[in-house]
């Protein structure tokens, strides 16, 4: 599966029963074969290890999930409105990104433009666990790497690496040959700057179902719970505080994917306590090799990974839903194409056959793959779109 989505190497590691299975394939970079304890940049799955950080020292006192931010750094100058379970459930408001990732995170919140009223949408925000970073620096008198280390990381005996560190397995583009540098700025490196075996991902996995002790029952039970009003269309099911939750009414598992520059990486958690799976793939064609890989194990029932295509009628875009909606400085534009349809423009990339359903959601063709992708949903009644929500992200009509 590896060769068919062009991924130089991969790690997929499974526990079941006390027991862990591994297997590596391929290559890390630069000529080293894959091994076992070869470290991946695992992206966004860097937040699911600061919320679990973060809700420790709730259970410690040291952070309450509804006090004003401003209150705990002592910074009047924001909102009273964020809050950490806004925060870690993507519900503050805040934009995806900084405008400006080399400056100061306190500004870069201060002056973002929210994408909605705090608690009333989910919207993906790095931004927002920048600032989650801070809030546990404050309290502990450590720097972010330092905290995860000393207090989550260690205990699990998992030997911290990072994005940065010598020796990371390298990322790789699409065509699985061209290397890719990670770039993170430090502000981020709450929300993604991990490197991590699959087999270090499902002992992490493990501290969501009450192994070593490190959660007590409430607080687990807090954290994988769903917010109200977090709906991640396109990502998951629901939200609870740092984890996505799968399935069906019942949420049986819980999890996070991400990506690095060039690495497709993924965790799920079966809440019966009956497994932990992870995947960590250091080519652009990861997320694809997970889906298949989902696929080839149905005895362990996990829902489909894959974004379902709409079963509404395809309609015309309405005139009313062509133009410009931002999130931050993150900017998708839908326009007309030269074939009298539609596409998508994110930034200057543009793609194409952009096809709109009666419900909403609307796909476009991948112009990695050639296949029509599920990509987004309009916010509003047709022709009157006031939003659209894209990867997780809501984007508010300019």
């Amino acid at each position: 599966m590896a060769v068919r989505h062009r991924v130089p190497g991969a790690q997929v590691a499974l526990w079941s029963g006390g027991e862990t299975v591994m297997v590596q394939t391929g290559a890390e970079g630069g000529g080293r074969p894959m091994r076992r304890d070869s470290r991946v940049p695992i992206g966004s799955v860097t937040k699911a290890a600061t919320a679990t950080l973060a809700m420790m020292l709730v259970a410690d006192g040291d952070l309450e999930l509804d006090e004003p931010v401003g209150g705990i750094l002592g910074d009047s100058g924001l909102s009273a409105a964020l809050t950490l379970r806004r925060l870690l459930s993507h519900t503050s408001g805040l934009p995806s990104d900084p405008a400006d990732a080399a400056g100061s995170c306190r500004k870069e919140v201060r002056a973002a433009e929210s994408v909605c009223e705090p608690g009333a949408a989910f919207s993906y925000s790095n931004l927002g666990y920048a600032l989650v970073g801070l809030l546990i620096e404050e309290v502990t008198g450590m720097r972010w790497r330092e905290a995860v280390e000393s207090i989550l990381l260690r205990p699990l005996e998992i030997e911290p690496v990072y994005v940065d560190s010598p020796g990371v397995a390298a990322g790789h583009a699409r065509d699985g040959v061209r290397p890719l540098e990670q770039v993170l700025p430090p502000m981020l490196d709450p929300a993604g700057a991990l490197a991590l075996s699959a087999g270090d991902l499902v002992v992490f996995g493990q501290v969501h179902l009450g192994k070593p002790g490190l959660l007590d029952v409430v607080t687990a039970s807090d954290l994988h719970r769903p917010v109200a009003g977090a709906e991640p269309f396109g990502l998951a099911a629901g939200w609870g505080l740092g984890l996505a939750c799968f399935g069906d009414e019942e949420f049986r598992w819980l999890g996070h994917d991400g990506t690095a520059d060039g690495t497709s990486c993924h965790l799920r958690i079966d809440q019966a306590g009956a497994c932990v799976l992870a995947l960590t793939a250091n080519g652009a064609g990861g997320a694809d090799l997970w889906h298949d890989l989902v696929e080839e194990l149905p005895e362990l029932g996990l829902p489909p990974t894959r974004v379902q295509v709409a079963k509404s009628c395809p309609i015309p875009v309405p005139d009313g839903d062509f133009g410009s909606y931002r999130n931050g400085s993150l900017e998708y534009t839908i326009r007309p194409d030269a074939a009298g349809g539609a596409c998508l423009d994110v930034d200057g990339d543009v793609f194409p056959e952009l096809t709109r359903y009666a419900d909403g959601t609307f796909t476009v063709r991948d112009p990695a793959t050639g296949r029509a992708t599920p990509c987004g949903r309009f916010r509003g009644e047709p022709g009157a779109a006031a939003a659209v929500e894209i990867g997780g992200r809501l984007a508010r009509r300019c």
